[in-house]
């Protein structure tokens, strides 16, 4: 995995004011991310732990806004590069570099997680070790917004991203995943197209588990939208 998270933190350092400037403002636009983000903030505000990290926070846009909407939110990324711009940006915020799979958090102390489109570059193999990290830093009841590219096929699809080779996921896979950390989806949205590629925008909402024992079964929300 380091060599991997070390290519991944070249690749997003080589492009921090294209990136920064493409992406800052984003969610002007898609109204479903918006609702989702606005929704987790929401519910994690109602757990009485208003502390949350945005995980490969990037220009630390989605770390303002979650601040703005009421979250104790930490900014984490990778990359050095974005760090240094989002602290440019937000001065007023907290961001840190750090891994994903190393969180500087202790455990169940987040009443949030937000991973917005920030695990699309790891491999099947690792992501279950990257959840269950978000799991253990997650207080019971807190909840995880996971948001990446969805395919309807079976098994994840690895694309050329413009910045890094990317995977786009089966929803179910990634529900069963959660479900394996210790954490239970209760609600999904899926639109299309994220791209011209025609995958889908996935976003799943999970909870930490009061116990610690995994759950099992399937979501108890399925909503959907195929098209504008």
């Amino acid at each position: 995995m380091a060599d991997h998270q070390d290519q991944i933190r070249a690749a997003y350092d080589g492009v921090v004011e294209p990136y920064a400037s493409l992406f800052a403002n984003r969610l002007e636009t898609p109204p479903f991310s918006r609702a989702m983000i606005a929704t987790f903030t929401e519910l994690v505000r109602a757990t009485g732990n208003p502390k949350a990290a945005d995980l490969g926070c990037g220009p630390g846009h989605l770390t303002a806004m979650l601040n703005e909407l009421g979250l104790n939110a930490l900014g984490l990324d990778l990359s050095p590069g974005m760090i240094d711009h989002a602290r440019r940006a937000h001065p007023a915020l907290c961001f840190q570099q750090a891994r994903m799979e190393s969180l500087p958090i202790q455990d169940g102390a987040l009443g949030g997680v937000l991973a917005h489109y920030s695990m699309i570059h790891t491999p099947a193999e690792d992501l279950p070790k990257l959840l269950a990290e978000q799991a253990r830093v997650l207080a019971p009841g807190g909840l995880l917004l996971v948001s990446c590219f969805g395919t309807q096929g079976p098994e994840p699809i690895r694309f050329d991203h413009k910045v890094a080779p990317a995977y786009s996921w089966p929803v179910e896979r990634l529900a069963e995943l959660l479900a394996d950390a210790g954490l239970v989806p209760f609600a999904r949205l899926l639109h299309d197209p994220a791209s011209e590629r025609g995958f889908l925008d996935t976003h799943l909402l999970a909870r930490r588990t009061v116990d610690g024992v995994k759950p099992h079964g399937r979501p108890d929300t399925d909503a959907r939208s195929t098209g504008p």
